[in-house]
C-alpha cells in the first residue's frame, strides 16, 4: 500500500471514530449543555424575580422549571445544530490533533506532554472556526423558554440571524473569538492531559479494567478541560445570547464580557453553569474519547 492511500485510508478511520463520538455523546449529553447555557445566559439576580419561572437558582431547580414550565423536550431545545455540527465537529477535531501532533514533535522521537498539548490547541481552534455559526444558532434556540411546540424550528433561526445581522461578526459568526477562546483551551488541556496520563498509567489486560482506567482518565481530562475554560464559556454564551436590551449590544468582545461580567456580577459569576458543564463533560469527555479509541480500533482491524 502507497503512503498516500495510507494516510488516507487513515484519516477516514479518524474521520469515521471522530464523529461517531460526537454523535454518542451530543445524545446523551445534550440537556446537561441545555441547562449551562440557561445558568450562564441569566444575569443579576436583581435583574429576576424569585417567583419568576425562569429565574433558577441550580441545575435542579433549572431542570425542574424546565420540565414543568416547558415539558421533557424542552431539554433537547437546539438539539439539531450541534447533531449537524457534531459529527464533522469531532471529525475535524481528532483528524486534525492527529495531523498537529506530528507537526508539533520538534524532532522528539515520540510525542512529549507539549506536544499533545499543542496538537489539541491546534484542534480546538480549527474546531471552533467550524462549529461557530451552528453554536450562534444553538444559543438562541436554547435561550427560548416557550413551550417546545411554541420554538421556532432550527431553519427559521438561522434565517432570520442571516436576515438581521448577516454572516458576520454580528449574525453567524457572532463570538468567534470566544468560541476559538473557548474550544482551544479546553482542547489544549483535554488532550494534553489524556495522552499524557495515558502514557504513564499502565494497560490492563483485563477489557474491564482497560475500559475504566480510559474513562477515568477521560472523565477527568474533560473535568480540568472545563474548569480552566468556563469564563470563556461564559463569555460565550452572554455574545451569542439575547442582550439585555434588545438593540444595544452590552457584551461585545470576549475579554470586554468577561471584564463586565466581574464587574457587575462579581468573580463567581465567570463560573456560572460550571457544574452542568462538569457534569456533562466529565462522562461527554470520558465517551468521546473512549468511543474514538474503540471505533478507530475497530475500523482498524476491519480495514487493515
Amino acid at each position: 500500500m502507497g503512503d498516500i492511500e495510507r494516510l488516507m485510508k487513515q484519516a477516514a478511520m479518524q474521520i469515521g471514530a471522530g464523529g461517531s463520538a460526537g454523535f454518542v455523546e451530543v445524545l446523551i449529553m445534550q440537556p446537561l449543555d441545555l441547562v449551562k447555557t440557561r445558568l450562564q445566559l441569566q444575569a443579576t439576580k436583581a435583574t429576576l424575580s424569585r417567583s419568576d419561572p425562569h429565574y433558577y437558582t441550580g441545575v435542579v431547580d433549572c431542570m425542574r422549571k424546565m420540565y414543568k414550565y416547558e415539558g421533557i423536550t424542552a431539554f433537547w431545545k437546539g438539539i439539531l445544530p450541534p447533531i449537524l455540527a457534531e459529527t464533522p465537529k469531532r471529525a475535524v477535531k481528532f483528524a486534525t490533533f492527529e495531523q498537529y501532533k506530528k507537526l508539533f514533535m520538534f524532532g522528539a522521537s515520540s510525542p512529549t506532554p507539549l506536544t499533545f498539548a499543542l496538537a489539541g490547541l491546534g484542534a480546538g481552534i480549527t474546531e471552533a472556526i467550524l462549529v461557530n455559526p451552528f453554536e450562534v444558532v444553538k444559543v438562541t434556540l436554547m435561550s427560548n423558554k416557550a413551550k417546545s411546540k411554541e420554538v421556532p424550528s432550527t431553519w427559521t433561526v438561522t434565517r432570520e440571524i442571516v436576515r438581521q445581522n448577516g454572516l458576520g461578526k454580528r449574525g453567524l459568526n457572532k463570538g468567534l473569538t470566544a468560541t476559538i477562546a473557548r474550544n482551544g483551551v479546553f482542547n489544549m488541556v483535554y488532550f494534553g492531559f489524556y495522552h499524557s496520563v495515558k502514557g504513564f498509567v499502565p494497560e490492563y489486560q483485563d477489557p474491564v479494567l482497560e475500559f475504566t482506567r480510559k474513562l477515568a482518565i477521560g472523565f477527568t481530562s474533560g473535568v480540568l478541560g472545563s474548569c480552566i475554560n468556563i469564563p470563556f464559556d461564559v463569555a460565550k454564551s452572554r455574545i451569542q445570547g439575547p442582550q439585555p436590551q434588545p438593540g444595544i449590544i452590552k457584551y461585545g468582545s470576549t475579554t470586554g464580557a468577561i471584564q463586565l461580567v466581574y464587574k457587575e456580577e462579581g468573580f463567581r459569576a465567570l463560573y456560572k453553569g460550571l457544574l452542568p458543564k462538569v457534569m456533562r463533560l466529565g462522562p461527554g469527555g470520558a465517551i468521546m474519547l473512549v468511543v474514538y479509541d474503540y471505533v478507530y480500533h475497530f475500523l482498524e482491524k476491519k480495514f487493515n
